[in-house]
Order: C-alpha cells, then sequence, then structure tokens
C-alpha cells in the first residue's frame, strides 16, 4: 500500500495496532519532504523524549544535512507560540513544573479567602487536596473553562465545594499572572486564544504544508481544539492512532478521539495498517484476545475489522509464569534475563521488565536484579529520590538541621542506623549503655531518647564514642549553614562530605563484586539529588531547607527534568507501563500483574474527581464521572500496551499464593489465551561466576565423579583462584580452597583456654543450657538467618512497652506509635499484617492494663543495665545485661520483670526454673545494680500476648534466691550456693570444653539454624 501520509490532499486517520509501522510511515513521509526540498511538515509527538527520538531517525532517513525538523510536543508548540507573539516588551511567562504548581496550590490554599465548605476546612492544607485541586483546575482549562463556568457548575448542582474551587482558580490564575508563570494546562488554553488573534493563524499556516500527529488518541479536548484551529481545512492533517492503547484518560485524553477527529475534519479519510511487522503471531493473537474485550473505537465495521484483524510476522513465544512468592518470582526473573542476555545473545539494553505501580513494584525489583550481578536502568524520576536508601539519611539530616538541630528519638536512630550514621542495631544499643552508664540519673531512659539528647549536644558523649561525637558535630555544623540562609545543597555537601561513607561507596564501586552494583546506585541516587537541590528555585535558610526536604520526600509527581534523557541503554529497562509507549524491545517482561494492582480501580478524586467536569452545548456540567467498568476498561488498555512493546519474547508474570492470601494473579493474565505455569523454584543455571564455581566445587568433591572430570573442575578453580581484576582484588575469591570449610585440618582437639573472666549474659546462659549447637551457630559463628516477622514483632512490642513505662509515651499515643513503624515490617500478605496488628494492639492493651496495676511498685527503670562479678567453680565470670523492668519493694528488695511476646506459656513449674530470670536475680544479690539495692525479691515473666482473663497477660513468678536456693536434691546443684551458680557453671563448662553439642527437644521446632543441626537432619559438622 501507498504511503497515506505523503502528499495528503485532505484529513487522514491511520487506524494501526502496535508494531503496524505507523511512525516508520511518518519518519518515511517528513524525510522524503526534506529530501525533495518541500515545505516542512509540523509533526506533534506525545512526549519530548519521543520527539528527540522521531527527529533523530527523521535525520537519519533523510540521509542529508539539515536544520532540525520541526518535531515537538503540543506544549513546546503552545510556549513557542506565546513567545513569538507576545508582545514587545514582554518576556514571556515562565513555565511551571507539575510539582512546583503543586506547591503553589498548596500554599495558596492555606490562606485561600474561597468559600470552602465547612466539613473540608481540615483537608486544606492536606497534600492529597492540594493534588486533587490541581487536577480539576487542569481539567477546566482543557474544557476551555473559566472560573465563572467552574463555579456555575458547582452552584447549579448544589456542590458547594467545587464552587469555592472556582473562585480559588480565579486567585489562582491571579497569582501566577501575577508571577509571570503559568502551568501546562494554561499554556494550551493561552495559545488557543492567541490563535484567534488577526494574523497570527495565517502567520502559522503559512509555515507548513502539512500536520502530523502521532498518538492522536492521548491528546485532551484543548490540545485537540489547538490542531483544529490551526489547521482547519487549510492544512492537511495526519493523525496516527491506536485507540486500544489510549491510556491517559486520567489526564483528560479525549475518550472518543477517533470520532472526534472525524467529526471535526469532515470527510476524513481512514486508513487501517494490516501487518504488524515487528510481533510474532503469538503475541498478536494474546494482544488481540484482550483488544476483544474493550469496547470499539468509534469508526466504521469495515475501518475496525481490519484494525483488530492484523497478522504478525517474525519468531518469537508469549510465556505466563505465576510463582508462590515474591522471592522466587525475583530469582527466576534475574535467571531468565541473564539466561536470555548469555544465551540467546541479548542484549541488555533490548530487554525490559515493566510494572503497573512504579513506586512500590521498582524498587524492590531493582535491588533484587542489582544483587543478582544484572545491570539495569531506571529513569531518575521514576523512584522517587526519598526512596533511594542511600538519599534518606541525607534527606533526614536536612530536615533535622532545617528544624534547629534536634532530632527525636526516631529521627537519631534512623540516622545513626544509616550508612551516614555507620553504626548497626548491635553497636547502638552498646551507645545507650554507656550513656547510662555515664549518667546514673538516665538508668530508665530508652536508647533512641539517650542518642537523640547526644546528637542534639545537650547530652555529654562518652571519650569512647569518637564517631558519635563526629556525628554530633557534623549535625551541628550543618544546623549552623541552615542559621546562615546557606541553600539546600551547601547543607546537603556538608552532611555528605563529612562522614567516611562517600569513600566507603566509592571503594565499594570500584571493587567490583556484589557490592559494586549497590554502591554504583547509591552514589548515582546521591549524584541526583544534589543536581535537584542545585537547580531548586527555593529561599535558603530553613524556610527554604523545610520545602526542599519535604518536597523531595512526599513529592509524588517526577519533576519534567532530564533524568529520564539521561538512561543510556546499557542495562535493563525498568519502568512502569505508562512510560513504555512507543518503546520496544526484544524481550519484555510484564511483571507482577497482581489483582488490587493490575487493574488498579482505586478512585483517586475523593473530593474532587476532575472527569466529573464536562462541557455540553448546554454549559458546564458535573456528571457521575467514570464508572469501575471505565476503569478496569482502561487498566486493560494500558495492560495491552505493556504486553505489545515486545518484539521477539514476551513474559507475564504474578505472584499466587497460598492459604487465601490476597496476592493472587489478575484476571488479565487469563485474558491472554495463554496457559500459565506455576513454578515453585529456579533452574539451576551457570549464568553467574558464583554458579560456576559452586558447580565447579561440588563436581571436584563428587566421590561418583570420574577422576579425570574432577581433575578439570579441580584445575580451573586453580585457574579461577588467581584471577584478578586491575585493582588486584580476586574475581572469585570462593574457588580459592583455603576459603572453605572442612578443608584445613582442625587445629587443636582441644578448645584454647579462655583468659580472663568469662562474660555471660543471662540471655546466653539460657541458650548454652538449652542447646550448645544453636549457641555456637547463633552467637560465635554469626550464622543466623535475618530476623523471621514473629521476632521482629516481638521487638516492636518490646519497643512501645519499653517507652510506656519510662513514661515517654502516653497510653492514648500507643496506637500511633504503632502505625509508625508498621508499614516497615515485611509482612508476606496483607491478611498477616492485619491479623498481628490486631495482636499487637492486644498485647499492648494487656501491658497497659498490667501496669496500672502495678502503680504500687516503685519504678527503679526500663532497660537497666547490669554488671556483676560472682566466682562459679573458682573460676570468675562477669555477668552482663539489661532487663526489661526493675522494680523496688517497701522493704528494699529489688524485683526483676521480664516481658515475653511468644504466643505459648510456660507451666508454672517450668517458669521457676527459667535460668534466665535466676541470672537477673544473682546479678541483683551480687551488686550488679549499684546503688538500687543487693536483694532479690524474686523474678515474674510476663506474657503479653496471653490472656489471664479481663485484659491482663498471663504472670508466672519465679521465687527469689532466698525463698528457693535450691530446686533438686542433686549434689552437684548442692555444691553451688544456689542453682542459678550451678547453671552458670554449666554454662561455662560448655565454652571453656569447646563442644557444641546439639540437644534435640521442643525449641527445635522454631530454631533459625536447625537446617544445620545434625540431630535434626543427620549431618555432622566436624
Amino acid at each position: 500500500m501507498s504511503n497515506p501520509m505523503v502528499q495528503p490532499t485532505g484529513p487522514v486517520l491511520v487506524l494501526g495496532a502496535a508494531g503496524t509501522g505507523k511512525t516508520t510511515l511518518l519518519v518515511e513521509a517528513v524525510a522524503g519532504r526534506i529530501r525533495a526540498a518541500e515545505r516542512p511538515a509540523l509533526v506533534l509527538a506525545l512526549t519530548r523524549q519521543a520527539a528527540s527520538e522521531l527527529r533523530d531517525r527523521i535525520v537519519r532517513a533523510a540521509g542529508r544535512t539539515t536544520l532540525a525538523p520541526q518535531v515537538m510536543t503540543v506544549h513546546a508548540l503552545c510556549l513557542t507560540l506565546v513567545a513569538r507573539f507576545a508582545a514587545p516588551d514582554d518576556a514571556g511567562p515562565g513555565l511551571l513544573t507539575a510539582p512546583e504548581q503543586e506547591f503553589r496550590i498548596r500554599e495558596l490554599l492555606r490562606s485561600s479567602p474561597a468559600p470552602w465548605p465547612a466539613e473540608l476546612d481540615a483537608a486544606l492544607g492536606t497534600r492529597a487536596f492540594a493534588q486533587q485541586v490541581r487536577a480539576v483546575l487542569a481539567r477546566a482549562r482543557q474544557l476551555g473553562l473559566d472560573p465563572e463556568d467552574l463555579s456555575g457548575a458547582g452552584a447549579a448542582s448544589g456542590e458547594f465545594g467545587w464552587a469555592a474551587v472556582g473562585a480559588f482558580m480565579g486567585e489562582y490564575l491571579d497569582v501566577l499572572d501575577a508571577e509571570g508563570v503559568i502551568d501546562y494546562a494554561e499554556l494550551v488554553h493561552r495559545a488557543r486564544l492567541l490563535l484567534e488573534q488577526e494574523g497570527v493563524l495565517e502567520a502559522v499556516r503559512a509555515e507548513y504544508a502539512v500536520v502530523l500527529v502521532d498518538d492522536w488518541c492521548e491528546l485532551d479536548a484543548a490540545q485537540i481544539g489547538l490542531v483544529r484551529a490551526l489547521a482547519g481545512d487549510a492544512v492537511p492533517v495526519v493523525a496516527l492512532a491506536d485507540p486500544d492503547t489510549a491510556i491517559y484518560r486520567f489526564r483528560g485524553a479525549h475518550p472518543r478521539a477517533t470520532a472526534e477527529f472525524v467529526r471535526l475534519f469532515p470527510g476524513a479519510r481512514v486508513v487501517t495498517l494490516p501487518h504488524a511487522h515487528r510481533q510474532p503471531p503469538a503475541q498478536v493473537a494474546a494482544c488481540t484476545a484482550v483488544a476483544r474485550r474493550l469496547g470499539a473505537p468509534a469508526v466504521e465495521r469495515e475501518a475496525l475489522a481490519a484494525y483488530r484483524g492484523v497478522t504478525g510476522g517474525g519468531a518469537g513465544r508469549v510465556e505466563v509464569r505465576t510463582f508462590p512468592d515474591e522471592a522466587t518470582h525475583a530469582r527466576h526473573l534475574a535467571a531468565e534475563l541473564r539466561a536470555a542476555h548469555l544465551d540467546d545473545q541479548v542484549p541488555w539494553g533490548d530487554m525490559a521488565v515493566l510494572v503497573r505501580a512504579g513506586r512500590t513494584q521498582l524498587p524492590p525489583l531493582a535491588r533484587a536484579l542489582i544483587d543478582a550481578g544484572i545491570p539495569v536502568e531506571v529513569a531518575g524520576d521514576e523512584i522517587g529520590l526519598a526512596s533511594e536508601l542511600a538519599v534518606r539519611p541525607l534527606l533526614l539530616g536536612l530536615e533535622v538541621a532545617g528544624a534547629g538541630g534536634q532530632p527525636d528519638g526516631d529521627q537519631a536512630t534512623r540516622l545513626l542506623l544509616s550508612g551516614w550514621g555507620g553504626y548497626d542495631a548491635v553497636g547502638l544499643r552498646a551507645v545507650g549503655r554507656r550513656l547510662r552508664a555515664a549518667d546514673p540519673a538516665a538508668a530508665g531512659a530508652p536508647t533512641e531518647t539517650l542518642v537523640a539528647e547526644a546528637l542534639a549536644g545537650v547530652r555529654a558523649v562518652p571519650e569512647a564514642d569518637e564517631e558519635l561525637a563526629a556525628r554530633r558535630d557534623l549535625l551541628a555544623r550543618a544546623t549552623a549553614l541552615v542559621a546562615r540562609e546557606q541553600r539546600p545543597e551547601a547543607v546537603l555537601w556538608e552532611l555528605w562530605s563529612g562522614t567516611g561513607w562517600p569513600e566507603r561507596l566509592r571503594a565499594d564501586a570500584v571493587r567490583g563484586g556484589d557490592a559494586s552494583a549497590r554502591a554504583h546506585h547509591d552514589l548515582d541516587a546521591v549524584c541526583a539529588l544534589f543536581d535537584l537541590a542545585r537547580t531548586s528555585q527555593g529561599p535558603g535558610g530553613q524556610p527554604g531547607v523545610s520545602w526542599f526536604a519535604a518536597e523531595v520526600a512526599q513529592q509524588q509527581i517526577p519533576a519534567d527534568s532530564q533524568r529520564e534523557s539521561a538512561v543510556g541503554g546499557r542495562g535493563v529497562r525498568l519502568l512502569t507501563a505508562h512510560r513504555a509507549k512507543g518503546r520496544h524491545w526484544s524481550l519484555v517482561v510484564v511483571a507482577g500483574v497482581q489483582e488490587g494492582i493490575w487493574p488498579d480501580v482505586r478512585r483517586r478524586g475523593s473530593v474532587f474527581d476532575p472527569q466529573r467536569l464536562g462541557a455540553s452545548e448546554a454549559g458546564p456540567e458535573l456528571a457521575l464521572g467514570l464508572t469501575t467498568r471505565d476503569l478496569v476498561a482502561t487498566e486493560r488498555r494500558l495492560f495491552l500496551l505493556a504486553c505489545s512493546r515486545a518484539e521477539g519474547r514476551l513474559i507475564v508474570t504474578a505472584v499466587e499464593g497460598t492459604e487465601g492470601e490476597e496476592d493472587r494473579p489478575s484476571r488479565f493474565l487469563a485474558e491472554l489465551g495463554v496457559p500459565p505455569r506455576h513454578l515453585v523454584s529456579t533452574p539451576p543455571a551457570l549464568h553467574t561466576l558464583r554458579q560456576l564455581v559452586a558447580e565447579l566445587r561440588r563436581t571436584a568433591q563428587d566421590d561418583a565423579a570420574s577422576p579425570a572430570l574432577r581433575e578439570a573442575a579441580a584445575a580451573r578453580l586453580a585457574v579461577l583462584a588467581d584471577a584478578t581484576d586491575d585493582e588486584g582484588f580476586a574475581l572469585a575469591p570462593d574457588a580459592d580452597p583455603a576459603r572453605w570449610w572442612g578443608v584445613h585440618e582442625p587445629t587443636s582437639t582441644v578448645a584454647p583456654a579462655r583468659e580472663g573472666p568469662i562474660r555471660l549474659s543471662p540471655s546466653q546462659v539460657e541458650s548454652l543450657l538449652t542447646c550448645p549447637r544453636k549457641y555456637f551457630l547463633s552467637r560465635e559463628a554469626r550464622a543466623e538467618p535475618p530476623r523471621e516477622i514473629r521476632t521482629i514483632l516481638g521487638s516492636v512490642i518490646h519497643a512501645v512497652a519499653e517507652r510506656a513505662a519510662s513514661g515517654e509515651l502516653a497510653p492514648d499515643d500507643v496506637a500511633a506509635a504503632l502505625d509508625a513503624v508498621w508499614a516497615s515490617i515485611p509482612f508476606p500478605a496483607a491478611w498477616l499484617s492485619a491479623s498481628e496488628r490486631a495482636e499487637a494492639d492486644a498485647a499492648v492493651r494487656r501491658f497497659l492494663n498490667w501496669q496500672a496495676g502495678h502503680d504500687h511498685a516503685d519504678l527503679v527503670g526500663v532497660e537497666v543495665p547490669f554488671s556483676a562479678d560472682v566466682t562459679v567453680n573458682g573460676r570468675p565470670v562477669q555477668l552482663v545485661g539489661a532487663v526489661d523492668r526493675l522494680e523496688r519493694r517497701s522493704d528494699g528488695a529489688l524485683k526483676v520483670v521480664d516481658f515475653k511476646t511468644g504466643r505459648s506459656a510456660p507451666t508454672q513449674k517450668a517458669a521457676e526454673v527459667t535460668p534466665q530470670i535466676g541470672v537477673y536475680q544473682l546479678a541483683i544479690e551480687a551488686g550488679g545494680f549499684r546503688d538500687a539495692g543487693t536483694t532479690s525479691a524474686g523474678a515474674s515473666l510476663v506474657y503479653l500476648r496471653v490472656e489471664d482473663g479481663e485484659g491482663w497477660p498471663k504472670e508466672f513468678r519465679q521465687p527469689s534466691l532466698t525463698e528457693k536456693p535450691h530446686l533438686t536434691d542433686d549434689p552437684e546443684e548442692l555444691a553451688h550456693p544456689t542453682w542459678v551458680h550451678h547453671q552458670v557453671a554449666r554454662a561455662c563448662a560448655v565454652l571453656e570444653a569447646g563442644r557444641f553439642d546439639a540437644q534435640a527437644g521442643e525449641h527445635c521446632t522454631y530454631c533459625p539454624v536447625r537446617s544445620s543441626c545434625p540431630a535434626r537432619s543427620g549431618q555432622v559438622i566436624a
């Protein structure tokens, strides 16, 4: 067929599905005009990126040197018109980006005289309200409405909130006029008014022979009106459209754009493109199956049949896969991408992973792929800077400096546990203990309060904590910069450059290995933050710093910056489906197609839905807005767009949970017509150096393998062990036998003698007595895996109870404290989060009831540290630790209370012989709590998650060592002053013998290292 865009004599609507060559025909038509030196064409593209790519393709196709083709976005055309035909003494308005516009609206709403209904007063200062008002203002200008029209529509429908938005719109436009700036919607509105002026329209029409519009179906009503006004009947218009993948209705795209073209341009010719050149038949069939569930675009029946009856060409396949959990999903995704690169020779830059929700789905996928050694590229504005792990502490430090350098407990903890602070949780607790030891008055204060005071400079820092003192001084310098009216980038640079963190990241980045990709990513994120701070138009000092920190931390709308164009095509592209429009790759993975995420049918306008606003011949009106059916159809178009981006291979994935989880695949997967394949594990493949080394080691030690094969594996391991990079670092350190377990002869069969006193905590004593093997693997070998959800929950409940007991947290604020941390707990499913939250609330209520019933007790403190020296079997032992709660009775005796968060409680008999609280008692008797007292009144175990009637937790008392010094008639026990001395002696004997045998029991059920236990698996570790 001939190219319908070459020498058109009238309006033409070109319909074509993805891959049918619409853009190629456009490029050839414009390039042909350049080669023939004909009058230029005006090409309107959807985005700046698309316009730039089109210009490059046209110049290459023209094959000659030429001025830049007239390819631009509608907004760029409008900006050109406004600047060109402005008054001679008018410099022209500045253009607000979306975040800047939202900020202006939020500022105006705080002091707006508009007659807002009383029920909206509480919402005026919120970000969500400003976003909805912004969307309504844009919608009004798209429809050509003035403030009076919007107010009239609200008053006519009896919805006075809408009438108030009209009044606010007038105020907003007046303020923007005074500042000499406009937003995007106002820009198009003014350009349309400008074309009505005498001489302007004729001058513009004289420059172009034809107007070519790419992605016609994504234009809003104002932009369509602009094209109609510009071309009229004098200039031919060619519109390229794929209505089945029109996805920007939320931005005002006309829902019936194809019908509107035919209405606005009478006599328009409709041309369909019948063949998808870059899509295999399987993909065309799958996409067509989805498209048939959409409503038919408003074109003639023959055109519709041709539009949806395209044929495919080329080789490729479509796969649908589901996984039992997110971890398996990420591992398989990494394996597929690496296999495509190594086995099929697909370049990294020719692969893409598309998701629906960028802010929630992209960060974990990016981290998983980076950790797997796969190069990824994410546009800087695709993942908010505030979501970057390396940026968070800098933003938090900036916020604290802007607030006077006085962090609260939570802020101080987050700062010190970040790369900026350099501490881990254990080190921070040690700092808290030293701060308490330095100030007896702080014995009952929680760690986070003490470190916050130390960072703020209101509490002395012990000499041993030089790092903490350095962070305190650094924060003080940053605060001083704010006081001197410095801009945000200066304060950020002080915070960034004042630690050893940048050098650590640089060293990791140049060293290579697993940490290199993460370090590069973190450094890129920090650079992006400084770029944003440098280009920020905010003032200096506290207002500018606070504004910048709040905007970056809360920003939901990416600024239209150059961060997208910085993507170089050297890694796998990770992006949202919206960003994929107009692009294609050889391998596309549409990931995380879950029900509830895709389709996302949440309504964004809880107060003002911009889709309700319409304009008819009778004037502006408020309708019912989009129905759920409309929202599902929009989401289906977006899914179809994502699936049509592949040129050879398409993989669609989802997580299919079990036992009733809400993580179930989307309904869209079934619409593809491809049977899903459920995968529970990733097949082994030698696609990484680590996998290769592991396989060679397995073969070299396999008795069943032939000698020749084992020797060959050993020879290759030797080569890998000697390989180094340019910096001299080993490329495959795990190939060196010196790093292998079980290769060297044991240094001795006798444990080395321990010098000095043995240092034990109460929990260590109990762990040694319960199972020496678990103690060794967890404490000595540090082989314990990351904490499980139940352990994290226990820590959270403990922390809230500690703050409530110390008086730092009022009972009414407990729920808010749980809310503050709950979202950060990685629950595998929503129902589990809700269930555990209910239990956590109940546990804290039981604690509050229990505490209210203990008002008779004299509270010495919470998290009270101790250190006591005792002698067992002639050997000095130092007992160290901290008790959850220490109380003093009227007779001066001390009682220890230990809170437990397990679901199952022991018997009273078992509680009486619990070593941990027994050691607490022994520490009291040995003077471990300084001047608080040296007589024990017993101890209690309080199980916060176990009900004991009337809202109280279950409590078990352990008799004091005076009441019951011994538990049995065992001669070994009677040889010691108390049964606790005997238990400590047994624990010391295990350490001195150096033999850590496994002991099976009920504790094995939840043991974190049971996979390495010979008592459970039968294996023996020498």
